[in-house]
């Protein structure tokens, strides 16, 4: 169609069909008909209107859109974004913003690819073969490829660098197909080896020229360049010269596509009174991790929060090496029947916990069981438990125990770190275990002087301790005999030889279900020997506005697992009708 007929078209004389007959109908009635005639045409015209709009709703429907603001705070100042070095909370959380893996874990704690378009693993389970996506880019626009992979995977792997990560990556040999492919050869099977995929990679080209002695030091650990979600837009600094704040803008060539957030502003404070007093005032949206004592203090809407259960475990870890009294399995089964882990997660962790039976944490919600005994019950049972076994109570109503050997009393200490959840759960338990005549004392250490002092060389009766089970949940670290030395993690001091043939062969299978057999297995050992009170299990709780839609956190193993969905989420939307939403 030319200029020219629209032109024709606009001018052209438009006229209802019988006009001049329909007005001199309407002029024939008499004013009441009019008023009928015009209430029922309006009504017509209102009634049809509206059908319109229903029948619209029907097919219209509202999608993410671009655009929005999340401003979050977070306690400590970063050191190093860097995937091959982060370590502290605030490291870790930005550097999962900035970079991204080959592999991905989403809200499910399910694995899929990132960077990689597809992975093959080979029959023998020892060669891990990774294709890349196509046109991918670093934020700097700068292509990622093979090369940049093996180069990061070789920094992991210098001992030079002493990487949290190395070990993931000892004994494993790298080689390149071409630009696309790499493959992983290990040197004998590792189920869990396959998580190690999520690893962050390093810009090649920019980080070639840093030596190893230089890489800590770099100011790339604090002005990263990555293919994550999102790329850095500016830094602010305090007036002593650390970052204050990172702002973030969406990355558009991002592998997963361009988040819908299109600013993401991440404010640093040095504790959680600085934290809580910002989110007081206005100053952030969002925060995470903060005591649940202090959760009734800022007025918060059961919307604001959400949780999510943390693969970590704490309990009481019995070293009957040093304590001898605790190598007597009625004394363990008696303490264990004596706690009330229901009271700890109520008074020490605000109900924000579920209890646990064993060394693997829940994977829902809820999924602990409250012992039904009341407290009269269980001190009576935990009482008979030790006298069936020849214990008597002196005058102080302290158990006793006399054998050839002399005598036995039920007395030992409980070593835990200074953090407040822990000193509050020592001394619940200490309460607990005294009820039914036992002697308990209290070692409260200074965090590293724990882990250097106590943990380290086994000096400790029993300790109250958290563990941070993996996502692969894998228990050989934590329980298997060979574990028991540092830098193993064996703090049971743990001796089982069926207990460690199934963890063993845990490692050696990918088929989910031989997996869940030998876990089976494993926790039969471990309900049966008792090496440990295990306690609870905390939620992690994060309070986000309600203005961001689409957050999920489901499993998580860090906290900064938070944002494993971050380019998923949204704040503005946009109606569209649903023939037009791509499937």
């Amino acid at each position: 169609m030319n200029l020219d007929n629209l032109k024709s078209i606009i001018k052209k004389e438009w006229r209802i069909p019988y006009e001049g007959r329909l007005m001199r109908i309407i002029n024939s009635f008499s004013l009441t008909e009019k008023t009928i005639f015009f209430i029922f045409v309006t009504l017509f015209i209102g009634s049809g209107i509206s059908l319109l709009y229903q029948v619209n709703k029907m097919f219209i429907v509202a999608v993410p859109d671009y655009g929005g603001e999340l401003v979050e705070g977070v306690i400590g100042s970063p050191r190093f974004i860097n995937p091959l070095l982060a370590t502290s909370d605030i490291d870790k959380d930005l550097t999962s913003i900035v970079y991204s893996g080959l592999l991905r874990v989403d809200s499910k704690g399910k694995l899929f690819p990132e960077l990689a378009e597809s992975y093959e693993i080979s029959d023998d389970a020892l060669t891990y073969t990774v294709t890349l996506k196509e046109n991918l880019y670093f934020h700097d626009g700068v292509s990622l490829t093979a090369d940049d992979v093996i180069f990061t995977i070789e920094k992991a792997q210098d001992p030079e660098l002493k990487s949290p990560r190395g070990g993931n990556w000892s004994g494993v040999k790298l080689e390149k197909i071409d630009d696309r492919t790499v493959s992983f050869t290990l040197k004998q099977v590792y189920s869990p080896f396959i998580q190690n995929l999520t690893i962050g990679i390093l810009p090649k080209h920019i980080w070639k020229t840093a030596s190893i002695e230089e890489f800590p030091f770099s100011q790339l650990n604090i002005n990263p360049v990555g293919s994550g979600p999102y790329q850095i837009d500016s830094i602010s600094y305090s007036s002593s010269g650390f970052p204050s704040a990172y702002n973030f803008k969406s990355f558009s060539k991002y592998s997963l596509g361009k988040p819908y957030v299109s600013s993401l502003i991440i404010k640093s404070y040095r504790n959680e009174k600085e934290l809580l007093e910002a989110y007081r005032n206005g100053d952030i949206e969002s925060l995470h991790s903060v005591s649940t004592k202090q959760l009734t203090n800022l007025q918060l809407e059961k919307e604001d929060i959400k949780f999510s259960p943390l693969p970590r475990i704490f309990g009481v870890f019995f070293n009957q090496n040093v304590a001898t009294v605790l190598a007597n399995k009625e004394v363990r089964s008696a303490l264990n029947m004596a706690t009330d882990k229901q009271e700890v997660v109520d008074k020490v962790l605000g109900g924000f916990g579920q209890i646990i039976d064993g060394p693997v944490p829940p994977k829902t919600l809820g999924a602990g069981n409250s012992n039904p005994l009341t407290e009269e019950e269980r001190i009576e049972k935990a009482k008979a438990i030790l006298t069936q076994k020849g214990w008597k109570q002196n005058n102080s109503g302290i158990f006793q125990k006399k054998d050839s050997k002399g005598t036995q009393t039920l007395s030992f200490s409980i070593s835990t770190g200074n953090a407040p959840e822990l000193k509050e759960s020592a001394l619940l338990l200490k309460t607990q275990w005294e009820k039914i005549g036992a002697k308990v004392e209290m070692k409260i250490f200074e965090t590293g002087d724990l882990n250097q002092n106590i943990i380290r060389p086994r000096k400790y009766d029993a300790l109250l301790f958290g563990k941070i089970i993996g996502r692969e949940m894998d228990l050989f670290p934590f329980w298997h005999s060979s574990q028991r030395n540092t830098p193993g993690l064996n703090i049971a001091m743990y001796t089982n030889i069926k207990a460690d043939k199934m963890l063993e062969n845990i490692r050696k299978t990918n088929d989910p279900e031989l997996q869940k057999s030998y876990f089976n297995s494993f926790n039969k050992e471990i309900k049966s020997d008792l090496p440990a009170v295990f306690t609870y299990s905390p939620y992690f709780l994060y309070i986000i506005p309600k203005k961001i839609q689409s957050v999920s956190l489901g499993t998580l193993t860090s906290p900064s697992e938070r944002f494993s969905d971050v380019y998923k989420w949204y704040i503005e939307t946009n109606n569209v009708w649903r023939i037009f939403i791509k499937k």
